[in-house]
């Protein structure tokens, strides 16, 4: 609303004479009345917090549950054991996830410490914490702004707001201007914003907005306000927990149904119902999942990609639409010359005209404020563009070089020397102007940039060839096609005249000497990578704070639009409801003149309409819709403190491309971490089954609680880690589709693969618990029934051996087990596989591990289990193998799907068969 008031009504407005300022007196009443000019803190987790907050998961509270019972039952080996994984679970989380959100901080970094002010008519420093509402401030070049500011006084103003706005340039301030209605951050040219820095001229202005109540205030409520958002791999492991619990607690119930039908013992029961409570949740799988996602960190390191947050690099693996702020993300946020006019005709930055006047180079680099050095770029954007264009033009060698690289970067010092500004008329909005006198070896020369219809009215002659001639109307339509040319591709142009023999400063009379079209270019590597993700059906979307036309011709040249129909504003945006923007969403591509608030509705409505959204960003304005973004990316050399502590992971090298080997690398990690996933939940579900039936049938319970939380945490931890560690092959994840957010762990032919597999375990399991009593009926010549097997498990000895039997089978078959889950497609001696020494290590140390809990003296008696002799051993192995041998079979006959396939079954290769889909989804 200020921007529609005037100078006058402002400063009644805030009751502040606008030529001396507030009273000191006046000042501290409204300090103490509104508070200091800061930021606020969100309020933070202590370490207690932080590590109740781990406990609050299904899984975990399953397992305190079953510690509590296995402490009150006195199983104090078995509720220790539990407290140990619990503690454990709860630090690596968090550890991994305890960075406390920085957001705010940096925010408060971002602004400045000191501000100058007026007060009492005295002009004096103060910490920029002190200014309040009605303050005077005076701003000058290089100076941040401390406070937002209705502008009342400008002497040729220049404000660069791209981290606020994401407009490239920096925009030319009016403290006159007075707006007609209510304007975008973006437009209000007789305002100045908190955190934004002056680059040229001076000004003053009366502080309109403190505090959270500034403009980037405005943003860091919206990043408190922005729910913690969960990946979809959390929500699909959430989902999974709650599963269990209620298998647990149906598991519990139905067992103490059964114990009082069959008049068991109820404490018996309790620990069996303990046991299989633990059996149906897979301990390892939080620490396992967590260890695989920080390994994957340091491969992402080596794609130039740090990760903050863990979770954030599987949900790369599900992204499908990449929403991409334009300035320093898909530009190199670097205005730069692309092409010029001189002497009737235009050129390619990277040709060289064949007669190239003096003049133009000579304009550009002697009317112009902008200072580059071997350390530093100092200088309004579009004055650097023509300074680099001029310093690094080579007349020799038929190219230009604009580039800090260039050795030609001495001459502008060498001009500066030779032909000394004498006289000088600034740049301003009116005349839209720019004029420096020399004194050159030959006399005064004059040199005058600016836009091309003010300065082109004020040319008599032009420079053709290097020859000055009358200017015709010829020549004057010539020249306005090339600027409509240069307009039409979104170029910012500039015109240069010259003229000679006038100390003083004159503004007409001039000789038209060239034109200079300039643009922030995109990244060189971006338009491949856009490439890429469409081949990867990724979409790209560009939203952006900059006009819509620069922002269309950018989102042209990168392949993201090709029609204008494509783009829309923030305006039009404010005019649609949810439900139409959704619509919109389809269609449109490209959404430029946005706000902070903007990005953060159109990443909601992406999301709201079924997609994974990453967002990527580098300023304060991105912070938001950064953290709202099922994923956010952050650039880690030009991006501000904000966005890289709003984002999940930070592109060290602020290339648009690093991101298509991150989504790479987060597919191949997504499918490792559900190959995981499925892995364990059959080795639990062949746990579940092995111990209901024996239940069920009334026997002994063939493992005990201590059993199964080893075989959970040690060895099926070690192949599971195995396998999210495991080679994919990359190009072929990145010909497929993203997978579905909706898409389960058992899609795609999960669920039959962990029923058959646990299934399959659970009766070798219980094959090896029978085994012993087996024996001993057939010696004693006695029916192999339900009654004989219990007698022959009163024996205390013979029901630890035979339980000892279940515990090694169960525990060496999951290793078997994991040898073929690498991949269901192809034999475990297949050349195609990719050799994996995590895989081997797993299995020689899984082994060794379960035969040390039979054979150390210390750990059968913690254990319950008794020592076995080569002969058993043998017997065991040949029934622990039974999975992979299932699997050898299935590949043998065709029974998985081939790598390739995908959808629907396909047809095999003889007439009316079709080939089942039974582990598809482990591709």
């Amino acid at each position: 609303m200020f921007e529609e008031k005037s100078v006058k009504e402002i400063s009644d407005l805030m009751h502040t004479d606008r030529e001396n300022g507030l009273t000191e007196d006046e000042t501290r009443v409204r300090l103490k009345e509104y508070g200091p000019n800061i930021l606020k803190e969100g309020k933070k987790k202590t370490p207690a917090e932080a590590f109740l907050e781990q406990l609050n998961d299904p899984l975990i509270c399953v397992l305190l549950v079953a510690a509590l019972v296995s402490f009150l039952l006195k199983e104090v080996s078995d509720a220790i054991i539990i407290a140990v994984v619990i503690i454990v679970n709860a630090t690596v989380g968090v550890i991994q996830e305890g960075k406390a959100q920085k957001a705010l901080e940096s925010l408060k970094k971002l602004t400045s410490p000191k501000a100058v002010v007026r007060r009492g008519g005295i002009v004096r420093e103060i910490p920029a914490a002190e200014l309040v509402k009605g303050d005077l401030v005076i701003l000058e070049a290089g100076a941040q702004v401390p406070a937002d500011l209705r502008l009342v006084k400008t002497w040729n103003l220049k404000i660069e707001e791209s981290a606020l706005t994401g407009e490239s340039l920096p925009v030319n301030k009016d403290a006159d201007f007075q707006a007609s209605g209510a304007l975008p951050v973006g437009d209000r040219k007789n305002e100045a914003f908190m955190s934004t820095l002056v680059t040229g001229g001076r000004g003053e202005g009366i502080v309109i907005g403190a505090g959270m109540e500034t403009e980037i205030g405005k943003i860091a409520s919206i990043i408190n306000d922005v729910p913690r958002e969960f990946t979809p791999l959390q929500k699909k492991l959430a989902d999974l927990g709650k599963m269990l619990s209620i298998v647990s607690v149906l598991l519990c119930v139905a067992l103490f149904v059964i114990a009082v039908l069959q008049k068991r013992n109820i404490l018996e029961m309790l620990i069996t119902a303990i046991s299989l409570a633990v059996a149906a949740v897979p301990e390892g799988l939080p620490a396992i999942v967590t260890i695989v996602l920080a390994m994957s960190v340091s491969k992402m390191v080596k794609v130039h990609t740090i990760v903050r947050k863990l979770p954030s690099v599987e949900t790369l693996g599900a992204v499908n639409v990449v929403c991409s702020d334009k300035t320093g993300t898909l530009t190199q946020n670097k205005m730069t010359v692309v092409k010029y006019f001189i002497n009737q005709n235009v050129y390619k930055s990277s040709e060289a005209a064949p007669d190239m006047p003096d003049e133009f180079l000579e304009g550009m680099a002697l009317c112009n404020d902008a200072v580059i050095t071997d350390k530093e770029e100092l200088g309004d954007p579009t004055e650097l563009a023509l300074l680099r264009f001029a310093e690094g033009y080579r007349a020799k060698g038929g190219a230009s070089g604009y580039t800090s690289e260039n050795a030609g970067r001495s001459r502008k010092e060498g001009m500066e020397a030779r032909m000394p500004r004498v006289q000088e008329k600034a740049f301003d909005s009116q005349r839209k102007m720019m004029t420096t006198v020399h004194r050159g070896p030959s006399g005064f020369v004059s040199y005058t940039k600016g836009a091309p219809e003010m300065l082109l009215g004020r040319c008599t002659k032009i420079l053709v060839n290097g020859r000055a001639q009358t200017i015709t109307d010829s020549h004057r339509r010539q020249i306005r096609r090339a600027v409509d040319d240069f307009s039409a591709q979104a170029l910012r142009v500039l015109a240069v005249a010259v003229r000679r023999g006038e100390k003083d400063v004159h503004e007409d009379g001039l000789t038209f000497v060239g034109l200079a079209g300039m643009i922030d270019p995109v990244r060189p590597e971006a338009k491949a990578a856009v490439e890429r993700f469409k081949e990867a059906s990724v979409r790209t979307v560009m939203i952006t704070g900059d006009h819509i036309d620069t922002a269309f011709a950018i989102a042209r040249e990168l392949g993201i639009a090709k029609k204008i129909d494509e783009c829309m504003t923030g305006e039009e945006l404010e005019n649609l409801s949810d439900v139409q923007l959704k619509e919109r969403l389809k269609r449109t591509n490209v959404f430029a003149r946005v706000s902070p608030e903007h990005k953060v509705r159109i990443v909601k409505a992406l999301k709201e309409t079924g997609n994974i959204a990453a967002m990527t960003g580098d300023g304060v304005n991105d912070a938001p819709s950064l953290k709202m973004a099922d994923i956010g990316i952050a650039m880690g050399v030009t991006g501000t403190d904000v966005a890289k502590n709003a984002a999940d992971m930070i592109l060290t090298d602020d290339n648009f491309a690093t991101i298509e080997k991150a989504i790479e690398e987060g597919r191949g990690i997504y499918e490792n971490i559900k190959k995981t996933v499925l892995f364990l939940l059959s080795s639990n579900f062949g746990e579940i089954i092995t111990m209901f039936a024996a239940v069920i049938m009334g026997m002994a319970s063939p493992l005990k609680a201590s059993h199964i939380l080893w075989i959970n945490l040690i060895t099926d931890s070690l192949p599971a880690l195995a396998l999210g560690v495991d080679k994919n092959d990359k190009e072929a994840l990145m010909k497929r589709p993203p997978r579905k957010a909706k898409e389960g762990l058992f899609a795609n032919g999960g669920i039959t693969c962990t029923v058959f597999y646990g299934c399959l375990i659970a009766a070798i399991s219980l094959t090896a618990f029978l085994k012993l009593p087996w024996e001993i009926l057939a010696q004693q010549q006695k029916a192999f029934t339900l009654a004989n097997i219990s007698g022959v498990f009163q024996s205390a000895e013979i029901l630890a051996r035979a339980q000892t039997y279940a515990f090694t089978v169960l525990g060496m078959s999951q290793l078997f087990h994991a040898l073929g889950m690498k991949d269901v497609h192809t034999s475990v001696f297949s050349r195609k596989r990719d050799f994996n020494p995590v895989m081997l290590a797993a299995f020689g140390v899984g082994f060794f591990l379960q035969a040390a809990v039979t054979e150390v003296p210390y750990l059968t008696v913690l254990f319950g289990t008794a020592a076995l002799s080569i002969r058993e051993w043998g017997a065991l192995i040949v029934l622990a193998a039974f999975p992979v041998l299932a699997h050898e079979i299935f590949v043998l006959l065709g029974i998985v799907e081939k790598e390739g396939e995908t959808g629907e079954d396909r047809a095999d290769s003889k007439p009316g068969t079709r080939r089942r889909q039974f582990g598809k989804g482990l591709r």
